[in-house]
């Protein structure tokens, strides 16, 4: 961290963690791919490296990027963002804990928290992140342990004021952490704005191309780094080194694929809030957005997510969702290429049914960094004729 205090974003996020290899000069470190370590005599440890599961060197290069691109004191990678949630919500939660996070997040992360640590006695409260009253009624005294928060929210796009509820959580000793995975660092930095951990997909944004899974924790607290880092040998949900070497060579070019995101994002809001097929666009750089004031404070851009509701309900959503060529149509998001989602039978089927339910009217779009006019046109031809 100390080379990288002075730095900007862009140099951090190229050179952090990647000094060149020092036996044949290599500018990108090589992927360690190995299980284990020759010791020098027993428990003499080459550089810490013992067994691949409690530490490997492109690991090591990916959590020293992670913690830089935060600002964070220790980054952690794991083999999926659930895996990452997963750890943390072990390290801090026993039966009887409480969580309290917002209504619209994803699926995935709330099927995790109800589901499974719910079979262990673990409570949760689904609230309006954005009310922060709400948010504070919701806290029980002695039993929340975690603050949940994810902004912008998947898939309605909802910005939440993480200093704010910083404020709310510290007050009542509750953990704050923040879902940065639609904003990613390039845009927005939680732990600034007093948070307590940082959670990514690296899969989305960070990787960035679609073709590796992961996730991430920033914390700087030392003691829940070290319990986190417990959880991550004991159970082992680690990212594998060529997972952890393809999600370095993603995040080199985050600052430049955010910009376009961002900038093509914006572009198609604005064209998609004139259409009248369209009864609402849910994308914070748009001046009618609720939250367009706070996320234009709490972030350098508004990034490359969007939803629309349908006038047409149901059945317009799905024929939009169905005939887009350049909009791929898949799971996931935040990759080169525009993916289009249909949430409530896609990434968030696990709550239908729930507070959380998303309506049949919505489409998620995750805008890729193609020609403007290219994707505008495909808009165009799967949108009905006015």
């Amino acid at each position: 961290m100390s080379q990288s205090e002075n730095q900007k974003f862009n140099t951090i996020a190229i050179h952090a963690g990647q000094e060149f290899d020092p036996t044949t000069g290599a500018v990108i470190p090589p992927i360690y791919q190995t299980s284990t370590y020759v010791q020098d005599g027993i428990g003499g440890l080459r550089g810490g490296y013992e067994y691949s599961r409690g530490g490997n060197p492109t690991r090591t290069s990916l959590e020293t990027m992670l913690a830089a691109l935060e600002g964070g004191r220790h980054g952690l990678s794991f083999a999926s963002g659930l895996a990452a949630e997963d750890s943390l919500l072990r390290a801090v939660l026993v039966p009887g804990d409480h969580v309290v996070l917002g209504n619209d997040v994803y699926g995935g992360t709330h099927r995790l928290i109800n589901r499974v640590h719910g079979a262990w006695g673990v409570r949760n409260t689904t609230v309006e992140m954005s009310d922060l009253a709400a948010v504070e009624a919701a806290i029980l005294p002695g039993e929340t342990k975690i603050l949940w928060v994810e902004t912008p929210s998947n898939p309605l796009m909802k910005i939440s004021d993480i200093a704010g509820l910083v404020e709310i959580g510290h007050r009542h000793g509750v953990l704050v952490v923040v879902d940065n995975t639609f904003a990613s660092p390039a845009l927005q930095q939680p732990l600034a704005l007093g948070a307590d951990v940082v959670v990514h997909s690296t899969t989305k944004y960070l990787g960035g191309h679609s073709d590796v899974i992961g996730g991430g924790l920033v914390i700087n607290d030392d003691e829940l780094a070290e319990k986190v880092k417990f959880i991550q040998f004991a159970a082992g949900p680690v990212s594998a080194p060529l997972d952890a070497w393809l999600t370095v060579r993603g995040i080199k070019t985050l600052a430049v694929r955010m910009d376009r995101h961002s900038s093509n994002a914006l572009t198609i809001a604005r064209y998609l809030q004139t259409h009248p097929a369209i009864e609402k666009v849910y994308y914070p750089g748009l001046e009618s957005h609720p939250g367009h004031e706070l996320a234009k404070a709490q972030m350098s851009a508004f990034g490359g997510m969007l939803s629309l509701a349908f006038r047409g309900g149901e059945t317009a959503a799905r024929r939009f969702a169905e005939s887009m060529h350049l909009f791929q149509l898949a799971e996931s998001l935040g990759g080169v290429e525009s993916l289009v989602n249909y949430p409530s039978e896609m990434t968030h089927a696990s709550v239908r049914g729930t507070e959380l339910e998303v309506a049949t009217n919505i489409v998620r779009l995750s805008v890729g960094i193609e020609d403007i006019d290219d994707l505008l046109a495909d808009l165009a031809q799967a949108l009905p004729s006015a």
